[in-house]
């Protein structure tokens, strides 16, 4: 059986055609934005607006992360 066969504590990724941690995976995509997707695809279904809190911490991390970077990036390209 196949970890996407099952899910513990919940069905709310069992419904979707696609899987987040399949998504993710499959780009490579960075703890951070998979943390961020997966709290976007199950909010209604599971964690409600605390899912939509952790995915504004997760932003936060994300810009703090980057500013710290390059502390002059304010964010604004110009175009």
């Amino acid at each position: 059986m196949k970890s996407t066969d099952y899910q513990v504590a919940g069905n709310h990724y069992k419904k979707l055609k696609i899987q987040p941690i399949e998504y993710i995976l499959a780009n490579d995509i960075p703890f951070a934005e998979g943390c961020i997707i997966k709290y976007a695809t199950r909010w209604r279904d599971k964690g409600g607006i605390d899912d939509l809190r952790k995915i504004q911490q997760f932003c936060e991390f994300l810009i703090e992360h980057e500013l710290s970077i390059d502390p002059l990036d304010t964010g604004h390209s110009e175009s």
